[in-house]
């Protein structure tokens, strides 16, 4: 299996891509939308503001390809810290420069991306640092093989409020409850690096490649 990850123009690819190239995975980095049509899955990291990324996506072709590819051609895809809130539907960060209300996202999963305060948080943020994650099943998929309670690492000031509590396969804790990862059919996400987090990270990294029936 070859795997795609997409590179838009924002943030540092590097750990994501050492990460999968550890595990011997098939790794390609895309740079337009057309090279999408040669990998059979994907990796949609991100770092910045929702706003920003998500305008980008639309503006250079990256978002109508997901749709085709991912949502039309059932590939599968894994969106990580801000790549899983821009599956959202919408998202506030950055927002309020614009004339609408709330940013659209890729709406792969809906649901809408809030701010930790928003969220009733009154800890620092951002949430930075190891925390563990909860509320996964061990028994096969993404968590396949990672026990429950397990830490991993985050860094975020924003968080994914799904419309389908089903969507969300595991949780973490900062004051509030945070979704830590999703999954809608073919479509995964994690709030957490999974690339920065030691040896849970780069099983739940294998698990993606290895279990598409997660």
């Amino acid at each position: 299996m070859k795997i795609g990850v997409i590179d838009y123009g924002v943030g540092n690819l590097g750990s994501v891509v050492r990460a999968l190239e550890e595990l011997r995975v098939n790794t390609s980095v895309i740079t337009c939308p057309i090279e999408m049509l040669s990998v059979d899955g994907f990796v949609l990291p991100g770092v910045g503001n929702f706003t920003d990324c998500a305008q980008i996506l639309i503006r250079d072709g990256w978002s109508n390809a997901l749709q085709d590819e991912v949502k039309g051609g059932g590939k599968p895809l894994l969106g990580i810290c801000l790549g899983m809130q821009l599956l959202a539907s919408f998202g506030k960060e950055g927002a309020e420069h614009n004339q609408e209300k709330d940013t659209p996202g890729l709406g792969l999963i809906p649901g809408n991306v809030i701010s930790l305060n928003e969220l009733g948080c009154s800890m620092r943020v951002p949430h930075v640092g190891w925390n563990e994650v909860a509320g996964h099943s061990t028994g096969g998929g993404l968590f396949d093989g990672i026990p429950h309670g397990t830490d991993f690492y985050f860094v975020h000031s924003y968080a994914f409020i799904p419309e389908d509590p089903s969507h969300v396969l595991a949780t973490t804790h900062y004051d509030v409850q945070i979704t830590a990862a999703i999954k809608n059919g073919n479509v995964w996400g994690t709030q957490f690096h999974p690339e920065k987090s030691s040896r849970a990270g780069f099983r739940l990294l294998r698990n993606f490649i290895e279990n598409q029936n997660c």
